[in-house]
């Protein structure tokens, strides 16, 4: 293994400390979500998980994997359970998934 050999970790370091990779920065638009908390469940249909989370943060919302007295919206897709109970319980809005792409359509 390439780390395991100390004249190569050196090289490594003495090349790092040449190099600064540039800060990550995620735009985020203004939108209906924008400060709020968000969590998605059930089966998602037109995107992965990663992909919501990700559009979310894009629109200035924080994805949650949980749901609690702090979340503003869910977004349940089909075979959502427990997530979804609790959303109710809690008097926290639902939509599904279609609405939250009208949310982020319209946010551009």
């Amino acid at each position: 293994d390439f780390f395991h050999e100390a004249h190569n970790r050196e090289v490594w370091d003495d090349l790092l400390s040449e190099v600064a990779p540039p800060d990550y920065v995620v735009e985020t638009k203004a939108s209906a979500v924008s400060g709020k908390t968000v969590v998605f469940t059930g089966k998602l249909e037109t995107m992965s998980r990663d992909e919501a989370k990700a559009q979310a943060e894009r629109l200035g919302a924080r994805a949650s994997g949980t749901v609690s007295a702090q979340t503003d919206l869910v977004v349940a897709g089909p075979g959502a359970g427990s997530k979804l109970k609790k959303a109710a319980e809690l008097g926290i809005e639902v939509i599904d998934e279609a609405a939250w792409a009208e949310i982020v359509k319209e946010a551009g």
